[in-house]
């Protein structure tokens, strides 16, 4: 239990945090999991800009390591380039 008024906060406003960034990671997960499932390229091409799009913006708010960002972006593109016609 907390000691102090602003210690009880913090812990509020970190769990309310947490929640928040839980949705978004799981968000970017299951939108990576349906982009994978896309097996025609020109499909593919046209929502790989929302996806590397979404990372980033997870990545600048720190919801994600930048590094896995990069990991992800790269995995996408690598994707869409061994689709065929």
């Amino acid at each position: 239990m907390a000691n102090h008024k602003s210690a009880a906060k913090r812990i509020r406003s970190s769990a309310t945090k947490y929640e928040h960034n839980r949705y978004y990671a799981k968000t970017m997960r299951n939108a990576l999991k349906e982009f994978r499932a896309i097996t025609n390229k020109a499909e593919a091409a046209e929502k790989m800009s929302k996806m590397v799009s979404m990372i980033d913006r997870l990545a600048k708010r720190h919801i994600i390591h930048k590094n896995k960002a990069g990991n992800l972006k790269s995995e996408v593109m690598l994707q869409v380039n061994r689709l065929q016609a």
